[in-house]
C-alpha cells in the first residue's frame, strides 16, 4: 500500500491468483464491466486466449478527500509461465484466490494454493485473502465445507469465501467489495 499525504492518494494492489482455467480473467472482466470500464482491463493473451504473464487494469473510488487507486491484476494459471507469478504477487495487499468449484479440477486449486503459501511463507496468513469459489453453476462442484477444512482458513486473519459464476457476473462485485472491506476494515462499502 502507497499512502501520499500531499495527494491524498492510496493506491493499493490485489492480484487474482488460482488455477489454470479457473476463472480470474473472466472474473476481473465481469467486475470491469460492472463498473462501467468494459476495455480498460489489458491482456496479454497467447494466441489461443489464455492469459500469457498477467491481466492489468485500475479502478479509482473517492472517498471524502482521499481518492484511492486499486491495481487490480490476475496471475497466469498456466504452469508454463510460472516463473512471472512472484513478480506479479510482488508489493500485494490483498488476494482474490479462484477456484474452479469442478470436483476434478479440485486437486489442481489446492496445488495452486499451496504455491500461493510457499510464495508468502509464514506472512500469508496476514495477508487478506478472498477465495472466490467461482462456477457454481456447473454440475459436480465441491463443497464449501471441504474448501474450509482443506485450505485451513482458520489460520488465517483475514479471509472469506464467496460463491461466484464469473461468466455471468454472479458474486463478482461482493467478492472485490469483500477484498477491499478486509484491505480497509474500517471502510463501509455500499
Amino acid at each position: 500500500m502507497i499512502v501520499n499525504y500531499k495527494t491524498k492518494l492510496i493506491q493499493i494492489k490485489i492480484v487474482y491468483y488460482g488455477c489454470a482455467l479457473s476463472g480470474k480473467t473472466t472474473s476481473l472482466k465481469s467486475l470491469f464491466n460492472k463498473f462501467g470500464k468494459n476495455g480498460e482491463l489489458t491482456s496479454i493473451e497467447t494466441t489461443t486466449g489464455r492469459t500469457l504473464f498477467f491481466d492489468f487494469g485500475t479502478l479509482q473510488m473517492i472517498g471524502g478527500e482521499w481518492m484511492v487507486k486499486i491495481l487490480l491484476y490476475s496471475a497466469t494459471g498456466q504452469d508454463f509461465y510460472a516463473s512471472t507469478r512472484p513478480a506479479t504477487l510482488s508489493g500485494t495487499d490483498g488476494i482474490v484466490f479462484v477456484i474452479d468449484s469442478q470436483r476434478k479440477y479440485f486437486d489442481d486449486n489446492y496445488q495452486s494454493w499451496k504455491e500461493l503459501n510457499y510464495y508468502f511463507a509464514e506472512n500469508v496468513f496476514k495477508i487478506p485473502i478472498v477465495l472466490s469459489l467461482n462456477k457454481r453453476d456447473l454440475p459436480d462442484i465441491i463443497d464449501i465445507n471441504e474448501v474450509l477444512n482443506k485450505y485451513e482458513l482458520n489460520k488465517f486473519n483475514t479471509s472469506q469465501i464467496i460463491e461466484t459464476i464469473a461468466l455471468s457476473g454472479k458474486g463478482v462485485t461482493e467478492t472485490f467489495k469483500s477484498i477491499i472491506s478486509l484491505i480497509f476494515p474500517s471502510i463501509i462499502i455500499r
